[in-house]
């Protein structure tokens, strides 16, 4: 048969990046390998959800704040916050419930303060021989809102195939002298 080169040849590289471990991190590889097991061999969604996550980019491990995880934990005495992801301060906020959380790490004042209120900062590896298929815990993300989303469309689908509109171009500035003709106005071809 041979390999159709006109349409583009074999495809090369496209393992999926849950395969093959793109951090060299090795704290982030042994947790990869740890929380693998643990999804085989308990079955857990969760486990199976934390190596999703550890697997995944630094963009999407958004941060999440002390305010924020507080809101989130309200109402759940007793159970274990878990981030894939950093835990900062909020200086916003003046008093700090007592929390135990999980996070990949904490920023130096977010530990601090955990620790004053009497909780606990937890790792990884400190929260699978506590909580092995992730009873008791709360998983929680950061906000994923980063300036360059704004520059970003939205995928087309049938029901609506506007990917471009209200998107943020990217243009040194927003003035009469800059970049306001073609796809910036109706009466010029179109307009994002």
């Amino acid at each position: 048969m041979g390999i159709d080169l006109k349409a583009g040849g074999r495809r090369t590289g496209h393992k999926s990046s849950s395969k093959v471990i793109k951090t060299a991190n090795p704290y982030t590889r042994l947790l990869i390998k740890l929380y693998k097991f643990l999804a085989r061999r308990t079955e857990s969604n969760f486990c199976a959800t934390i190596v999703k996550r550890l697997h995944m980019s630094k963009v999407n491990h958004p941060p999440i704040g002390l305010n924020r995880l507080a809101k989130y934990m309200k109402n759940k005495d007793g159970k274990i916050a878990v981030i894939v992801g950093k835990v900062t301060d909020d200086v916003r906020m003046l008093e700090v419930p007592q929390l135990t959380v999980c996070a990949l790490s904490f920023t130096e004042n977010a530990r601090k303060r955990i620790l004053a209120a009497g909780g606990e900062c937890l790792t990884f590896d400190q929260l699978a021989l506590r909580a092995p298929t992730g009873s008791n815990t709360v998983l929680l993300r950061g906000p994923k809102s980063r300036k360059a989303l704004a520059h970003f469309g939205h995928r087309t689908t049938v029901s609506n195939e506007h990917t471009h509109d209200g998107v943020k171009p990217y243009v040194r500035s927003k003035g009469r002298k800059f970049e306001q003709a073609r796809g910036r106005r109706r009466s010029r071809g179109f307009k994002v």
